[in-house]
Formats: structure tokens, sequence, C-alpha cells
């Protein structure tokens, strides 16, 4: 009896100790199915998708879904404060003018301060140069990124025309400068008073390919002359020609400038002259043939120009501040409207500079407009120019 009843004690052991572990293998399989499933079996994740509770799967998302726009927003930003940084990155400039004797280069000098003021502004290198052609070549080929020209040859350049015949040039102007009056001027012993008179003499006509050979040119034209009509073409800059005059191997030269010409100032201290009028019809064609010429007169008893007796009627072609036109917009304007307030300080150091309205700095242009230069004349018609800014852009040109 005793032997039985340990029997049966052994066999209820035995069978406990079956379903003890039987319940703890189930448990491990539970947490095993639970980490390969991320934290609930496949089972289960049916069940939550099937009845709708779809909380783990949405605050996964959710987290996914932020995480995403934020890498996102912050690359984005970090991408446009690159793009914010590289806009406002100053730049340098080479500015064109012309020789060192003539009105282009000390006006590059005076506004070399002008522009450098500007935090968009780095560095201006102020050359000289071959003057309009050159400026314009070297603007076409990286060289210049800024420079001063004559309207006459800015025309041909963007149209392809005559020097530049195949080849039109992709320029666009800051603004409009003074004119470039056209000044003939002849020894009194020639017996040079009209254009006319110009045909079997001696004739300076200016460099070869300078504005002032293009001037010459035309205006001959329109009187009906050619080179071939002159007893003697000299290709003679200012100094060359008042050389000439005054030695008696030339009668007559072109002087295409600002008024007063030094050169011609100089000539009178030691030479009887007389300037030749360019009117009548010989105006009337260059001013219909050509728009970028203007009636110009020569006043009388104004001693800071020539004091002549009689005033003398004659054209001019207006200069113009030229960019490449890939110029950036925000530099553009900024030029721009510190050279217009510049003009209307009391800092303006060039005599040239004196002789135009800074308000027609954008009339009568034969170059389009560059767009930044345009959004700052904008601001002028709306009112909208700064009088604390002007007077800081002027002052900054000390």
């Amino acid at each position: 009896m005793a032997t039985r009843t340990l029997m049966l004690a052994a066999v209820l052991g035995l069978s406990g100790a079956l379903l003890a572990g039987c319940g703890d293998d189930g448990s491990d399989a539970e947490t095993d199915n639970t980490t390969q499933n991320g934290g609930t079996s496949s089972q289960e994740q049916a069940s939550s998708d099937n009845t709708g509770d779809t909380s783990s799967a949405s605050d996964t998302s959710s987290t996914s879904d932020t995480s995403s726009t934020s890498d996102t927003s912050s690359t984005s930003g970090e991408g446009d404060q690159e793009a914010q940084t590289a806009s406002v990155e100053p730049v340098s400039l080479i500015f064109g003018t012309g020789g060192t004797g003539g009105t282009y280069y000390p006006i590059g000098g005076a506004l070399k301060g002008v522009f450098e003021a500007s935090e968009l502004v780095d560095d201006i290198q102020v050359v000289s140069t071959g003057a309009s052609v050159q400026n314009i070549n070297n603007i076409t080929d990286g060289l210049n990124q800024i420079a001063i020209v004559m309207s006459d040859v800015a025309y041909d350049a963007i149209n392809g025309e005559n020097q530049f015949e195949g080849r039109p040039a992709d320029i666009e102007a800051l603004a409009g400068l003074y004119p470039n009056v056209v000044q003939i001027v002849a020894t009194e012993d020639s017996g040079i008073e009209s254009i006319a008179d110009l045909e079997g003499k001696r004739v300076g006509v200016g460099k070869v390919g300078s504005g002032v050979e293009q001037s010459a040119k035309k205006v001959l034209e329109s009187a009906g002359l050619t080179y071939d009509d002159l007893a003697q073409v000299s290709h003679t800059g200012y100094a060359d020609s008042v050389t000439g005059m005054s030695n008696g191997n030339i009668d007559a030269a072109f002087f295409t400038s600002g008024v007063p010409n030094s050169s011609i100032t100089g000539l009178m201290q030691s030479t009887d002259i007389n300037f030749v009028p360019v009117t009548g019809d010989v105006a009337d064609k260059l001013l219909e043939a050509y728009p970028y010429y203007e009636p110009y007169t020569l006043p009388a008893g104004a001693p800071e120009r020539y004091g002549l007796n009689e005033e003398v009627d004659t054209v001019a072609i207006r200069n113009m501040l030229i960019v490449s036109s890939d110029m950036r917009d925000d530099v553009a304007k900024e030029l721009t409207q510190r050279f217009y307030d510049y003009l209307n300080s009391e800092k303006v150091s060039v005599g040239a500079l004196k002789q135009f309205e800074p308000d027609t700095m954008n009339q009568n242009l034969v170059a389009p407009v560059h767009p930044g230069a345009q959004a700052f004349y904008d601001t002028l018609s709306e009112g909208g120019a700064s009088e604390d800014k002007n007077a800081d852009s002027a002052d900054s040109g000390n």
C-alpha cells in the first residue's frame, strides 16, 4: 500500500513538471515572436489592421514623416541660406575707360570709390584702354565688366554693324552720361568755315577705329564727302592733331569729346582757330540717319566752354555707362543708385559729369537698360528713393 502511494506521488509530480515546461515554452515562443515582429505578433498586427486599430502603425508613420519633413526642411533651409549667401557675395569688377589724357579715365577714378563703398563690391580696377571699341570688345571677351562708351559705337555693336559686323555685342546700359560733342576745329589760315570746305584739305580724323573717327566718317558722309575727297587723312589722336595744326601740317581736326576739350583749349593759346558748325542739311541728314545724334550748341560768352564770341551749332553723341548683360541684378541696381546719388551730391569732381541732369540718366539710350538698373529707375518713378540712403551713398564717394 505504501509502495503504491509512493508511485502515485511520483506520477503526479512528473505531470506537474511537464505542464510547467509547456507554459515556459509558450511564453518564450511569444517573446520570440514579439521580438521578430517589432512589438506585436503578425497575427495581432493583422487583427489590428482588420479592426482599424492602427495606432502603432500611425505612430510609426507619424514619426517617420516628421523626421523626413524635418530633414527636408533643414536641408532646404540650408540650401536657401547658401543661395542667399551666394547672392550677396561681393564682386570684383574691371572698369574700362579710355586714354589717361581723356575724360573717361578720371571718371573711372572718381567712380571707383563711389562703387567700392558698396557691400556688394569688393574691388574696382580702373584700366586705361583704347576707349569705346576696345571697351565693348573687352566686355564681350570677359576682360571688363563695366565701361564707358560712346552711343554711336554701342549702337553699331548692338546691331552688329561696321566694325562689329557679324558679331553683335551683348551689352546693356546702366546710365546715360554727358554728351560727346562733335567739335571740328580749323586753323584760321585754312579758310575752312563749313563741312563742305573740308574738301581738298588735310584733316585729322582720330585714331583708327576710335569713336572720333566714326563721327568724322558720318559727318563727312552727311556732307557727301569721303576720305577720297580730302587732300590728306591723318589718323591722329587729340595731342597729335593739335601738334599738326600748330605746325601747319593739318588744316582741321575732329575732336569728339566733352566740353571743354583740354587739347582744344591748349591749341587756342598758341594758334588762331575757328569752330566749324554742323548745321543745315548736314545736321538734318545726320540726325535722321543715326538715332544716337542730338543737336548741341556751344554757347557764346561762357569762359568754361572756350569763351566763344558767337555760339556754334553742332551735334553730340551721348556717352553711356555699360555693363555685361550677365552682371547680377542686385549689383547693377546698386551701382546705378550710387552713381545717381553721387551726381546729386556736392562730391562730383569731374567737370563732364556736371554737364547733364541726373534725372536724364535713363533717357534716350540706344542700348537696352540692364534689369537691375531699371529696377532702380522704377523706384524713382515711384518716389521710392530714400533720402537717407542717398546721402549715405553720396558721402561714400570721398
